[in-house]
């Protein structure tokens, strides 16, 4: 009877608790119904304040300037170069290649990075890029297989490449003015920062071998996880705004452009003809250097402060541009020649010789950041990642076709010789001559549109 008694108990709950969780289900229902009813999105405008009150957050922007703090970390074991010649038994040439690889795959991907980040949006393209990025770098840590070996810098090139022009082209979507001058001169100081810290902390390493220098690149990981928790991904914010401008046309006026200025094209031509200038200053100065008879360690160091100029260059940049606003590329390329014939003209002058070197990078760093300044201005913001790869990759092909720049101007200025130091001495003046030249038009030019 007890029995009978616990059944029919368990059976009145159970109904009980039907009923409730068909209740609950029905008022589930009702109320998605209503939300079904609101078809209208987040006005872009919530969305662009939700942005705007994130990328303020100081902690926001160094884990967004963290990302550019590892793209020129492909150097960083250029030091470890002569132990891995020993181990792996490979010449000079073999060795030299694993450093200059990733370089040229960067330009392949930096061009495919804007058609990644349009099916993935921005922040998962980036976050893909650095997870390349760790996980490629630190094969050579675990393996003594050159092939190997030069397959996993040709990954890392390639997450180098993915997310690149992604660290300039998102300061143009989600900073504006003065504080996207500011924050694209950090950015290019961050790539110097990186480069120098990296370097440094790989140097440590190589003292307990080759192959622990490639641990450098764990610190990825910890900077992708700063990135992803911190940054805001603009690829709905873009969405949006290309939403809200077709509807508000009639009532509104926008000044972004709507298609890709040519002039993108003429700027692509101008960056690979500056790093062809700086390539020509820094890769010749350790042969100037060796026929003055000054010792490598000499030479390593006075590379190392060349960096920190270029670094100064990239913190100052906001305020440089504050000051001198569109004439700011003026500034930049009249020091880049002040520092040419500094070099040319040194005549076995070391301490000469020296300043015009360190001069070097901070005009660099004061060009560099301007002109993606001006992609916003040439280009709507959906192409800003396509343009900015298109500049990239200008720096790169410079990087890549200087020394046979050089050695062809050289040539066609009768010194036809093999000696990098005779070269360079014979070819930097005329480089120089370009630089004011195109100083003087831009600067006539730009006069002729403030009128």
């Amino acid at each position: 009877m007890k029995i009978t008694e616990n059944k029919m108990l368990f059976f009145h709950n159970e109904k009980r608790l039907t009923i409730k969780v068909q209740a609950f289900t029905i008022i589930c229902v009702e109320l998605h119904k209503e939300v079904l009813k609101q078809k209208e999105p987040v006005p872009f405008v919530e969305l662009k304040e939700i942005i705007m009150k994130s990328q303020d957050k100081w902690i926001t922007k160094v884990a967004f300037l963290g990302i550019s703090f590892m793209l020129t970390s492909a150097y960083a074991i250029n030091g470890a170069l002569p132990q891995m010649t020993k181990s792996l038994g490979v010449s000079a040439t073999e060795v030299q290649a694993l450093a200059t690889t990733p370089s040229i795959v960067v330009t392949v991907f930096v061009l495919l990075s804007s058609f990644i980040a349009a099916k993935l949006g921005d922040k998962k393209t980036i976050a893909l890029g650095m997870l390349l990025v760790g996980f490629a770098g630190v094969v050579p840590f675990f393996v003594s297989s050159y092939p190997v070996i030069l397959i996993s810098r040709m990954v890392l090139g390639a997450g180098f490449g993915i997310f690149n022009s992604l660290a300039v082209s998102m300061i143009a979507v989600m900073y504006q003015g003065q504080t996207r001058s500011t924050m694209l001169g950090w950015r290019a100081a961050g790539e110097q920062i990186g480069q120098a810290v990296l370097t440094f902390i790989a140097g440590l390493l190589l003292n307990f071998g080759w192959q622990t220098t490639f641990l450098v690149y764990l610190l990825a990981f910890p900077i992708l996880y700063l990135f992803y928790v911190r940054v805001p991904d603009t690829t709905e914010m873009l969405s949006d705004e290309h939403k809200e401008k077709s509807t508000d046309a009639a009532s509104t006026k926008h000044n972004e452009p709507t298609k890709i200025n040519p002039l993108v094209w003429v700027l692509t031509l101008f960056a690979a003809f500056l790093v062809i200038d700086y390539m020509a200053i820094q890769l010749s100065f350790p042969f100037m250097a060796q026929s003055l008879g000054v010792n490598g360690l000499v030479v390593s160091t006075i590379l190392s402060f060349m960096l920190v100029a270029a670094m100064l260059g990239g913190i100052v940049y906001g305020t440089i541009h504050k000051i001198f606003g569109r004439f700011t590329l003026q500034v930049g390329l009249v020091l880049m020649a002040v520092s040419n014939y500094l070099v040319a003209f040194s005549n076995h002058n070391f301490i000469m010789l020296t300043v015009g070197v360190l001069l070097i990078g901070f005009p660099m760093q004061l060009i560099s950041p301007f002109i993606f300044s001006q992609l916003p201005n040439l280009a709507p913001l959906k192409k800003q990642s396509f343009v900015t790869s298109i500049i990239l990759i200008g720096f790169n092909v410079g990087v890549f076709v200087e020394p046979f720049v050089i050695s062809l101007l050289a040539g066609l200025m009768g010194n036809h010789t093999s000696n990098v130091a005779e070269a360079a001495y014979t070819t930097i003046p005329t480089l120089g001559v370009v630089l004011i030249l195109i100083a003087v038009i831009t600067f006539f030019t730009n006069r002729k549109k403030t009128v």
